[in-house]
């Protein structure tokens, strides 16, 4: 039996190639994701798309191969942001599997695999039996029909229904600078915003999957540096950077500075309920405080959840939200079947940008309340010892603890933390927020000298 273990985490397949999995493991995927839709729904096809990323083609093909093996058919979307895969297994109503590693560099991939109606797939919603069925690669069941490979060009049919969820035609003109920082946005934003009162200014939009300019990594400050000075040095009205499959979206108002996503959670959230057809919002426990809260004031019921993209869309579909968000620059929408989509949500903020006079760091100062450390990753040893250590020594100063996700503390003066490990790195996660930035730096400083001791 094969050992799949380091490859499988909790909600995707994630990797470096060759070195720990390669294209006959993809093979073994592919066939016993097939077989787990196929024997729990039916399902007579899979759909398939993948970023610019070397390795992304022969995985893809191979995991193909496995499809087919078990008599399930594949529709090959070719090249594709991980939203437009999602698009695809709603249009479609058929299960879906992404090639990419997302923001990871270039020696990695992975897999995003969902059910019809992209549906999520976990660790404990299919993807735990993937694993199982994928390192046996044995299967009783005889396949009852021969099945084909077809190829559909379905980006055109995903830019108008994005477009068709918001309208972006009566904005004012608006000056924006796009970083796709060589990922798949450089393959979707042009058709996406194309005809419409936008001056895109573009940045890195050759598809490049060895990234030659900087990670497509986002939520590393270091790589905005680039489209904070574009926006200065063109006096553009916003920028967007997209992660390297775009689903998220980083927003940097017209002084160059980082719009937080929790702000941008807030702004979307208000214009998801304003449409009076639901009333809850999905956040993770990482989102700032001032999320739940300006839900609240506009009659929306916030739900708080576990950070993970499986988690929201389960918690969303319980709850028939609107809308979630995630620190992270994840955006949910119950419009597009539950699933994230940093295009819609660009294209939310530029539709709030345009419908008013006010530049973009007005428009945004409302909904940012608290200082926030922003998400501060310390590499370590041993995760659980030293998350155990934390604990110990604030639940001696009566802090209030929860475990929903990683360690969250919650301090009398209001200033709160979340310390949780990555599914995918040794790295400890941190996030600190409180009411001002002398008492957030205090306790971060802190919490970093016991992690880091």
């Amino acid at each position: 039996m094969t050992d799949l273990s380091a490859i499988i985490k909790a909600y995707d397949v994630r990797g470096v190639v060759p070195d720990q999995w390669d294209e006959d493991d993809a093979r073994r995927i592919g066939a016993a994701f097939a077989e787990l839709v196929a024997t729990e729904s039916g399902a007579t096809a899979v759909v398939t798309a993948h970023d610019m990323r070397p390795s992304s083609v022969p995985l893809s093909r191979a995991f193909a191969e496995g499809v087919l093996s078990r008599g399930v058919d594949v529709v090959e979307a070719g090249l594709g942001s991980t939203d437009l895969l999602y698009f695809a297994a709603g249009r479609l109503d058929v299960p879906g599997a992404m090639f990419t590693a997302s923001h990871n560099p270039a020696q990695y991939n992975g897999i995003k695999l969902c059910r019809a109606g992209a549906a999520p797939v976990g660790q404990e919603s299919g993807l735990g039996t993937v694993r199982e069925w994928a390192e046996r690669d044995s299967y009783d069941r005889v396949p009852a029909r021969t099945a084909e490979i077809t190829q559909r060009d379905l980006l055109p049919a995903y830019a108008e229904h994005l477009r068709s969820l918001v309208d972006l035609s009566r904005s004012r003109p608006l000056r924006v600078v796009v970083d796709a920082g060589n990922g798949m946005g450089g393959h979707t934003v042009p058709v996406v915003l194309a005809g419409l009162p936008l001056d895109v200014v573009p940045l890195y939009f050759e598809l490049d999957g060895t990234f030659p300019n900087h990670e497509a990594n986002p939520l590393d400050p270091a790589n905005l540096v680039d489209l904070q000075e574009a926006v200065v040095r063109e006096r553009a009205d916003i920028g967007l950077a997209f992660d390297g499959d775009a689903d998220r979206v980083f927003v940097v108002d017209e002084r160059g500075e980082p719009v937080s996503p929790s702000a941008i959670t807030a702004l979307v959230a208000v214009r998801e309920l304003a449409k009076g057809r639901g009333t809850t919002v999905i956040h993770n426990l990482i989102t700032s405080r001032a999320v739940p809260e300006i839900v609240r004031e506009h009659g929306g019921t916030p739900v708080r959840t576990r950070v993970g993209h499986s988690f929201i869309k389960a918690e969303m579909a319980r709850t028939d939200a609107v809308f979630g968000g995630e620190h992270s620059a994840h955006y949910y929408f119950r419009d597009f079947w539950r699933a994230d989509t940093g295009m819609l949500a660009a294209m939310h903020v530029l539709a709030a940008l345009g419908e008013q006079s006010a530049p973009l760091s007005e428009l945004t100062a409302a909904y940012g309340r608290y200082a926030a450390s922003g998400e501060i990753n310390s590499t370590v040893d041993d995760a659980a010892g030293r998350t155990a250590a934390v604990r110990e020594a604030f639940e001696a100063e009566d802090a209030t603890v929860d475990e929903l996700d990683g360690l969250t503390v919650d301090l009398p003066d209001g200033s709160w933390f979340n310390l949780r490990a990555s599914n995918t790195e040794p790295l400890l996660r941190l996030n600190v927020e409180a009411p001002d930035r002398a008492r957030m730096e205090r306790l971060r400083d802190r919490v970093l000298e016991m992690v880091r001791a």
